[in-house]
């Protein structure tokens, strides 16, 4: 195995031990970690004046990013000088090896998804509803209440999911809701505030929100009060919509973080999912990550408008991620690619100069389907044709039987989805989706 010297800054050398300990069979690897942050911003020349090479070197790999021609490091040190991948996480690749997430999976967040309308189900279709949440990856079941009012028989919903074995939190701001709640073993309540703390009684841990139109000073006394009563407290500044207060909360939640080291924090992420009119996945998979910066506890989610769908698997895919890149200090990208769904990670596409010089060795009548370039090209021992919709190619491939047109239509289709959503197309392989694809799941 060659003897290997990595180059890297003070900020990446954790992440590039992590890397490098999956690759000891395949390389024998030393790092220097130079007297700098970014990498980045590092030169072969300023490499040069500062490198020392180690007695037995048989090849020194630099940062991606750094500036300069190595061959002027490769001359002064004596050995093979080369440029690593831009991002340490392709590194594995160089070696002919992938990248083993060791310990990738574990989370610190939990994920609580409510349903929206328990206090109007039956006992069937409400094991079905915490079910389905629970699959999906939902750690506690949240019974929404009605609004201002009592849950009615709240002791027998929470009753019947524990005997399940399903953990439940209670939503309401009716105190005694809360109380026949926690008396029916409720693990979670919310959201108590200064109003309804003094007639809630609770052995399980209470969530407490701020009072409407109230400033952080009353919300500060609401918690100290729960705490000097000797309650569980976990504290949840309520995170608001986008152009409704949501920088602004934000703040709220990191002076809450500051303040209160140790105490829980719920974030309220349905707050926002459901309030933009886009794809949940993205939003989710960057509130996840506030979440893991923030050390949030809890995440409460809801599924119930269409563009949500999915958001409990979302968050539960982004919390792991989130964690593993956060505790390794790495940025959470070319990892697992779940949560890259509508759109895709990056891959290479075929030139039409290189397609068609595939095409004059092809001699058989069986037509080949690429995308690349912006175009749909189809080709065959007799025929080369290119367009951007299905409709304009299929009449120019000629006279095909019936089995094979429905094939080659069904192609076609595929490859023109594939470059709009500008997803790598593969003939005969379906279009990647991320998690909704489940053997892409991690």
């Amino acid at each position: 195995m060659a003897r290997t010297l990595f180059v890297t800054g003070t900020l990446a050398a954790e992440a590039l031990e992590e890397v490098l300990r999956g690759l000891e069979d395949v390389v024998c690897w030393r790092i220097e970690v130079m007297p700098i942050t970014v990498a980045a911003l590092m030169t072969v020349e300023w490499i040069a004046e500062r490198l020392s090479l180690p007695e037995e070197c048989d090849l020194v790999v630099l940062p991606g990013l750094v500036r300069g021609d190595p061959a002027v490091l490769a001359e002064r040190l004596g050995v093979p000088v080369e440029r690593g991948p831009r991002d340490l996480k392709e590194l594995p690749r160089r070696f002919g090896q992938r990248m083993e997430l060791r310990g990738y999976g574990t989370y610190r967040t939990r994920i609580v998804a409510e349903i929206t309308n328990a206090w109007t189900l039956d006992a069937a279709a409400l094991l079905a509803a915490a079910r389905v949440r629970a699959a999906a990856g939902a750690d506690i079941i949240d019974l929404g209440g009605p609004p201002k009012e009592p849950y009615p028989r709240v002791g027998e919903a929470v009753s019947l999911l524990k005997r399940e074995g399903f953990s439940v939190s209670v939503d309401s701001l009716d105190p005694e809701t809360l109380n026949e709640a926690s008396r029916a073993g409720a693990d979670l309540l919310l959201s108590v505030h200064a109003g309804t703390l003094d007639k809630v009684s609770s052995d399980c841990p209470v969530v407490v929100i701020p009072e409407p139109e109230t400033d952080m000073t009353s919300f500060h006394r609401c918690l100290e009060r729960a705490l000097a009563r000797g309650l569980s407290v976990v504290a949840d500044p309520v995170l608001d919509p986008l152009l409704f207060g949501f920088s602004e909360s934000l703040v709220r939640f990191a002076e809450v973080r500051r303040r209160y080291p140790g105490m829980p924090l719920l974030m309220g992420v349905g707050n926002v999912t459901e309030l933009v009119e886009a794809d949940s996945v993205g939003i989710n998979a960057l509130l996840a990550g506030v979440a893991e910066e923030l050390e949030v506890d809890y995440l409460l989610t809801v599924e119930e408008i269409s563009w949500t769908a999915g958001s409990i698997r979302e968050l539960d895919l982004a919390r792991r991620l989130m964690h593993y890149a956060g505790s390794r200090r790495m940025l959470p990208k070319h990892l697992v690619g779940s949560l890259v769904v509508a759109k895709e990670i990056p891959f290479e596409e075929y030139t039409e100069e290189e397609l068609r010089r595939i095409a004059a060795k092809v001699r058989d009548k069986n037509f080949r389907i690429f995308v690349g370039e912006g175009r749909i090209h189809a080709f065959n021992g007799e025929r080369f044709v290119s367009g951007t919709e299905a409709g304009e190619l299929f009449p120019a491939l000629g006279e095909v039987d019936a089995a094979h047109a429905f094939y080659l239509g069904r192609e076609l289709e595929r490859a023109q989805t594939a470059l709009r959503l500008g997803k790598h197309y593969v003939q005969e392989e379906p279009l990647r989706f991320g998690y909704r694809n489940d053997r892409h799941d991690p």
